[in-house]
């Protein structure tokens, strides 16, 4: 494969309006398939092999969905080999709950960060249910003081999406700012010019090794319990969904199976006897 072939097809995806993330995605996804198979050229068994040893690596669903569809889509731009995915067709999907954190948890991981910067990073994904990647790309501009909003650009589905600040947490980006002066992006990294997700995945790793969490959490359950949290304090499903920017509301749904007010509004018959 030739590095010309990939800046082709960064190229024809850029053009059709693909988000940066997902290019770098379905690059990686490509290489991957290269440095599995000895072939020139994509062929319908090897792209079988290649799910196949994703699968073995016990890696989800989609993981397994998006490698497969960055090559056939590589192979019929670049060599114009059409491929099917019909191996994926009725797949049958685990339905795994996420842990979440309570408030207290998340007071106790937030209050164990010294550094500004690091507490700062950490209580904005919490306080605006952010993904990573939203976070690391937030620009100083996204933050409006006026009208208590934060804008987040072009995430997931090429969408803008707007999300309630909390008085609370301008404050404490008033601090962040005060000793950092951030110019462009409102978290700069050493070597970028924007924080890697990397470094705010350490920065989680290390604030949960000084409590006694033995929950299975990552940055991502920050927003999980966020989304949770609403609910569970009587936001309404449907502004859960803009908030998180969730397309279908059957995603934003999942956290009443998780939500402890909800669960705990049932009466157990095992009570009445």
């Amino acid at each position: 494969m030739k590095n010309e072939e990939l800046k082709l097809f960064r190229e024809v995806f850029s053009l059709r309006n693909y988000s940066p993330h997902t290019i770098t995605i379905y690059i990686k996804a490509v290489n991957n398939f290269f440095h599995f198979t000895s072939l020139n050229k994509p062929t319908q068994e090897a792209l079988f092999k290649f799910a196949l040893s994703i699968k073995e690596k016990n890696l989800s669903f989609s993981h397994i969905k998006n490698s497969v569809i960055a090559v056939k889509l590589f192979s019929e731009l670049v060599y114009g080999i059409k491929l099917n995915s019909n191996f994926l067709s009725n797949y049958r999907k685990e339905r795994k709950l996420p842990d979440v954190l309570s408030i207290d948890e998340v007071s106790k991981i937030i209050a164990g960060i010294k550094n500004i910067k690091h507490k700062t990073i950490i209580s904005l994904i919490y306080s605006c249910g952010l993904r990573i990647s939203e976070c690391v790309n937030l620009k100083i501009r996204d933050i409006d003081s006026e009208r208590m909003l934060i804008k987040v650009e072009q995430s997931k589905g090429n969408k803008d999406r707007f999300i309630p600040l909390s008085n609370k947490m301008l404050l404490l980006l008033r601090d962040y700012y005060k000793d950092y002066k951030p110019k462009e992006f409102l978290f700069e990294g050493q070597v970028n010019s924007f924080y890697s997700a990397r470094s705010i995945q350490a920065i989680l790793k290390a604030a949960l090794a000084k409590t006694k969490i033995s929950k299975h959490i990552s940055v991502h359950s920050l927003r999980h319990s966020y989304a949770t949290h609403l609910l569970e304090q009587g936001t309404d499903i449907s502004l859960i969904q803009k908030i998180l920017g969730h397309k279908d509301i059957k995603t934003t749904l999942l956290y009443t199976q998780i939500s402890k007010t909800q669960l705990t509004k049932i009466n157990n018959p095992f009570d009445s006897f």
